[in-house]
């Protein structure tokens, strides 16, 4: 005994069907949420004494099914909004950048931005994750680090053994860290401080890395962009933010509309990427390297692979000066002396 619904009712509630499941081609098969979406919206058309159910009905019952969630949501981004957590929407700085990441609650999930910060030293430690050190990682993001380590190694074979200590911790994480989604700004975090150029803070990042510098899908990938976009919204919008995600989560875009109208107007940017080289020239303004000729001539100093290779060399001729000193010739006494 529900009021019918309007063509155009339908397609909204078709498309939150693709939106639950993450997939422009795909439709969620839990009908007992789709269920409660239709006895809510037909509430409200009757509320306002309707005889068919439009799409604003439709729109207003899934905002009140998030108010009814999102507090946790609504104070982190006060929280970041006040300065209570520290996060950059603007301007450049070396060594540090925006991570996405997505917080699961169960009846409810947003997305949200973290400070990703790396640290670069003389040493041949290797890259330390500060949070596995304190047993605040789980496993698949200890083995998105371990990826990161190699595929750095092999951008610099040319130069074996690496002489290199290097940080990276997720700032004002306090809970623990999961998936690997994070690992393509672990490495522009940690490519940055290594070569001692500054990132865009206004782009945020998500994407996962495999050894060969490949960007693979993550999840979670609605949330992450409309919780960056609700923070450069309520800051202001200038047009120079954005979010950078792997080229393959195409097909999983099911965003907002107050996002989409703000791509159109060009107040926010998505920006995609198949290779990790190809955000390094995006958040730098600066060619890459390449690699073809590295290992015979190295990388073009005026590329940031240059500059992280310079960089690397002054590491090792400090490693070299520590373990061999130099040795001090003294005088024997002559006969004269004695």
């Amino acid at each position: 005994k529900l009021p019918h619904f309007s063509a155009a009712a339908v397609a909204r509630l078709l498309e939150e069907s693709h939106r639950e499941v993450e997939d422009q081609k795909r439709q969620s098969a839990i009908f007992a949420r789709t269920e409660m979406l239709l006895l809510e919206s037909a509430a409200l058309c009757h509320a306002r004494h309707g005889r068919c159910v439009e799409v604003a009905d439709i729109s207003a019952a899934l905002q009140a099914r998030n108010l009814r969630h999102n507090y946790p949501d609504l104070r982190l981004q006060e929280a970041i909004i006040e300065g209570e957590i520290a996060i950059a929407l603007q301007g450049e700085a070396a060594g540090q950048l925006n991570a996405l990441t997505q917080i699961d609650l169960g009846d409810h999930s947003f997305g949200t931005a973290v400070r990703l910060t790396a640290r670069t030293f003389a040493g041949e430690d290797g890259v330390l994750n500060i949070a596995r050190e304190v047993d605040m990682s789980g496993p698949i993001h200890d083995k998105g680090m371990l990826i990161l380590q190699n595929y750095l190694t092999g951008l610099f074979t040319h130069l074996a053994p690496l002489a290199l200590s290097a940080s990276i911790v997720f700032e004002q994480e306090y809970t623990g860290i999961e998936g690997d989604s994070a690992s393509c700004a672990e490495f522009y975090a940690l490519l940055s401080a290594l070569a001692e150029l500054p990132l865009k803070q206004s782009i945020a990042v998500t994407g996962a890395l495999n050894q060969y510098g490949e960007v693979l899908p993550v999840g979670g990938i609605n949330d992450k962009i409309e919780g960056y976009f609700k923070l450069c919204e309520k800051t202001g919008l200038t047009g120079e933010q954005g979010v950078l995600i792997p080229y393959l989560n195409r097909q999983h875009l099911m965003l907002d509309q107050k996002v989409i109208a703000a791509v159109e107007k060009g107040l926010f940017a998505i920006y995609t990427m198949e290779h990790v080289m190809q955000g390094l020239e995006l958040l730098t303004g600066l060619p890459s390297g390449s690699s073809e000729s590295a290992q015979i001539n190295g990388y073009s100093s005026d590329t940031i692979l240059g500059h992280a290779q310079k960089t690397l060399l002054i590491f090792r001729r400090a490693c070299q000066s520590t373990q061999h000193p130099r040795t001090e010739h003294r005088r024997l006494p002559s006969r004269a002396d004695r």
